[in-house]
């Protein structure tokens, strides 16, 4: 895990709250992925992907904007040869670079991130990965064993379902036997994927009993020192299900899909505007709108939305325990 830097630390402050724009860049940088995971939405519909010569413009515009932070995710980031390219030349314009990977690839690709900060793989559970992901979680945790030989910290990131409740603490002992970070968030239930999907990964009703002794599990991990990352103040809000905070994703983080498109976050997917227009044009034009979204929207439990929302209105117990950007 990347040390906590003042310096940037101070700059995100003076982007955010003074120049009043968002100090991360979260791009969608393609739309292939490796692997066809039941509840994710982004390999459904691929779509076009900017070409690297459009991501470059991209990425000096977002310098001139004041961006702080480059990361690149969905569906599947080294399925991109250009992806070097990519991250050394955001990290050339004083980006700290960020990736969020399946890790299938990561073995083989791992040469080619030395320009990169900060490593997340996605791993969701032991016996239970292959019935989530469709494969063996083997290559998965090689590729972690090369990052680290290769000199990155690694964060594993675990969507929590009802096919994993009960290997939470099993992860959390396996990041610890890594010497890696983890962190957890609750599955999304999106739009466009089947109910039927949702019949077999969601948290019903009845597995709520089995899902809070899991969250009550984490947070005793986590007070007694556990690489648990998440803030006990999230980890609450996930074991009772609760999205009662103010969000400040649009003013903190840049949302951009694989065809440019600018968007509110993760979850309003409405066009705001597109990077070849200019991210300050777009900024500027779309601010009614993004008020509108925030203020209609019924919350979600995102850990990156809802621990920097927190971090941006100073929540004392958060500033203390949340060990990520």
């Amino acid at each position: 895990m990347a040390a906590f830097n003042p310096r940037i630390a101070a700059r995100a402050l003076l982007q955010m709250r003074v120049g009043k724009r968002p100090f991360v860049l979260s791009h969608g940088i393609n739309a292939r992925c490796n692997l066809r995971c039941p509840f994710c939405e982004y390999w459904r519909n691929p779509g076009p992907e900017m070409a690297t010569e459009a991501i470059m413009a991209m990425l000096d515009d977002a310098k001139s904007f004041g961006i702080g932070v480059y990361n690149a995710w969905t569906a599947e980031p080294l399925l991109r040869s250009d992806l070097p390219a990519i991250l050394r030349h955001a990290r050339s314009l004083g980006m700290v670079t960020s990736l969020i990977t399946n890790g299938l690839l990561l073995s083989e690709r791992i040469g080619d991130l030395s320009d990169l900060d900060l490593l997340s793989v996605s791993v969701d559970g032991i016996d239970s990965y292959k019935e989530i992901r469709g494969v063996s979680v083997d290559p998965v945790l090689e590729g972690v064993g090369a990052a680290q030989e290769a000199g990155h910290s690694v964060l594993i990131n675990c969507v929590i379902s009802r096919k994993n409740l009960s290997e939470l603490s099993d992860l959390v002992y396996l990041a610890a036997d890594l010497g890696a970070q983890i962190s957890f968030e609750p599955i999304h239930e999106a739009q466009d994927v089947a109910a039927e999907v949702w019949d077999d990964f969601g948290i019903g009703e009845e597995d709520l009993p089995a899902y809070r002794r899991s969250m009550d599990r984490l947070m005793e991990m986590k007070k007694r020192g556990s690489p648990i990352i998440n803030s006990l103040t999230y980890l609450r809000m996930v074991r009772d299900r609760r999205t009662d905070f103010r969000c400040h994703a649009p003013e903190i983080v840049l949302s951009v899909s694989s065809d440019g498109t600018v968007q509110a976050c993760r979850v309003h997917k409405e066009p705001l505007g597109n990077v070849s227009q200019g991210l300050a044009k777009v900024w500027e034009s779309s601010k009614e709108r993004r008020e509108e979204i925030v203020r209609g929207c019924a919350g979600c439990l995102f850990f990156g939305y809802v621990e920097n929302s927190l971090l941006y209105d100073l929540r004392p117990e958060v500033l203390a325990r949340y060990r990520w950007i």
